[in-house]
């Protein structure tokens, strides 16, 4: 990251309308609305948030009468992977090994989970190793 730069996240109302934006494509706020799960927040809540969202440049939007109509412009997967990285660092001590045995003892990775993980890891390698 840049000196001088924040770094980009979401809260949790934010993540809840770029989900939806990037499940959904452009929406307006009354589609966001009733596809937001209860309890839902009022109108001008989503309102209010989708347009912080467009002050922080993750959202833009086109404009129909008196209606606007959302779509996100940042990409999912840049918070995806920023958001891992943060709570693998904020809650297992920066161990990536730490955060899959949680997800063990928690029962929530099967052992054929982790066996794709493991081929996707070999394979990743072998790859590797045949560009050097």
């Amino acid at each position: 990251m840049r000196a001088g730069r924040k770094k980009q996240t979401l809260t949790e109302k934010e993540a809840v309308i770029m989900n939806m934006l990037w499940e959904h494509g452009p929406l307006f706020v009354r589609e966001m609305l009733e596809l937001y799960p209860e309890p839902k927040p009022h109108f001008n809540t989503i309102s209010t948030t989708v347009r912080i969202l467009e002050s922080k440049g993750y959202v833009t939007h086109e404009v129909f009468g008196a209606s606007h109509r959302f779509e996100a412009v940042a990409q999912k997967a840049n918070f995806r992977s920023r958001s891992l990285a943060d709570v693998v660092r904020d809650y297992f001590g920066n161990s990536y090994k730490s955060a899959v045995s949680a997800l063990v003892e928690e029962e929530k990775i099967s052992v054929d989970e982790l066996k794709e993980i493991v081929d996707l890891i070999e394979s990743k390698n072998r790859n590797n190793n045949s560009k050097d």
